[in-house]
């Protein structure tokens, strides 16, 4: 039952987020755009969840969280009925990063077998649509700002704000990129077999590919910031929403739970610990 709880909960969290920033902007018929696009989102991780509980599969999860980002990005655009250069970099930007990452994630987890983290999840109904629901949340508030902005019906000059969030953008873009690639490359060495990574970027962070993340989702906030008023507000929610899972809930604290089990008694394990950042990008002296 809680789980079933979870998984309302998670749309009805989106849906106050939804109605808020839908407040003032372009409507289709009788329906705010914004709306139609938040139950879009949700129904297509309601369909995903029927086949893949039935084939015991996770291995499409990931990828439908990419597809639904490109799919609510067109209908957007497509219902809208004028597009500004910040709509178009906005669409441009999330769809980039969604066909990146999806592809990047799809082809692990189709190398790996599976995704360890579905293991008991997936066999358990309602706990494997709290997760799916928990993808429709994550989907949605991450993308709320620039969706908010994409149909706002505003057409600002991008200014201070748009140049800033573009270069954020690009930067935690090519940060997440890098990182990814990196620690891909140190993975496909037999030499690595069952060690941490400590060199490149990984060097200066535990995780860097999830800093990139957050700062682009900054970025993409940055951009849709001078387009919002009143209700809409709300919708900034997206960048703090990603840093905080990420850093507190799903991200970071469960790869760092992984590592310590794995390589907790180890001196040189302890050491990379003290000496590189959990998080933020930066050089920490060990503790003696």
């Amino acid at each position: 039952m809680k789980y079933l709880i979870l998984a309302l909960a998670s749309f009805f969290l989106a849906g106050v987020v939804a109605l808020a920033g839908a407040r003032g902007g372009l409507m289709t018929g009788s329906w705010p755009i914004l709306t139609i696009v938040f139950l879009v989102t949700f129904l297509i991780q309601w369909i995903m969840y029927v086949p893949s509980y039935i084939w015991q599969t996770e291995k499409f999860f990931d990828l439908t969280g990419s597809l639904t980002y490109i799919t609510v990005i067109f209908l957007s655009l497509l219902l809208i009925d004028a597009t500004s250069i910040r709509t178009i970099l906005l669409a441009t930007m999330i769809t980039f990063w969604s066909v990146r990452l999806g592809s990047f994630l799809f082809l692990r987890v189709m190398k790996d077998g599976e995704d360890k983290r579905f293991k008991l999840i997936k066999t358990s109904g309602a706990r494997f649509f709290m997760t799916w629901s928990l993808q429709g949340l994550w989907v949605f508030l991450t993308a709320a700002c620039a969706l908010t902005a994409m149909t706002s019906g505003k057409t600002i000059a991008m200014g201070f704000w748009g140049c800033l969030g573009t270069l954020l953008w690009v930067l935690g873009f090519l940060i997440e990129v890098i990182a990814d690639r990196q620690k891909q490359q140190f993975r496909t060495d037999e030499n690595n077999q069952n060690k941490f990574i400590t060199s490149g970027l990984w060097s200066i962070s535990r995780h860097p590919n999830y800093f990139g993340e957050v700062l682009l989702w900054t970025g993409i906030a940055c951009i849709a910031l001078p387009t919002l008023s009143g209700m809409q507000w709300v919708t900034l929610i997206s960048p703090v929403f990603v840093y905080l899972l990420i850093r507190y809930v799903s991200g970071v604290p469960m790869l760092e739970e992984s590592a310590d089990r794995k390589w907790g008694d180890i001196e040189a394990y302890q050491m990379y610990k003290a000496k590189t950042a959990i998080f933020i990008p930066y050089f920490i002296r060990a503790k003696r």
